[in-house]
């Protein structure tokens, strides 16, 4: 299988794009607004990385969840009287409620992370953004 290229940047589509329509200038404009779209890109790549690792996990939790209930099937024995299967019941629901908060607790803090960076990383743009602006206007003072 051939391995296919990464996908151009931001700044590579709008380029393009922007040649495409004879935008006069286009480059001078991506050079102006470089830093932004850089961010812009990141930002989405954290993100495309945050939902990556979080479907990983979640998959690996519904796989760990079947062979936990294939185990159980496998290993099940009819018991002798309807309070030892009462007991059991329980036993396996309380197992399932714990598993399923565990999961719930973990996918929350990766969806947490990932929103996180990703917000960080345009926060710290803007932060830079308004240096420049605030050291532009005082230029022209």
């Amino acid at each position: 299988m051939a391995k296919q290229p990464e996908s151009d940047s931001f700044l590579d589509m709008f380029s393009r794009f922007g040649r495409d329509l004879k935008v006069p200038n286009v480059e001078v404009i991506l050079a102006h607004h470089r830093k932004n779209l850089e961010a812009l890109e990141k930002s989405a790549r954290a993100g495309a990385a945050g939902a990556t690792s979080l479907l990983s996990r979640q998959r690996e939790m519904l796989q760990d969840t079947l062979r936990e209930v294939s185990d159980m099937a496998h290993n099940y024995k009819a018991p002798g009287n309807p309070q030892e299967l009462m007991s059991k019941q329980a036993e396996f629901a309380k197992k399932s409620f714990e598993a399923a908060l565990k999961n719930a607790s973990e996918v929350a803090e990766l969806v947490k992370k990932s929103g996180t960076e990703s917000v960080e990383i345009l926060r710290e743009r803007i932060k830079e953004a308004m240096e420049e602006i605030r050291s532009g206007y005082e230029k022209k003072k």
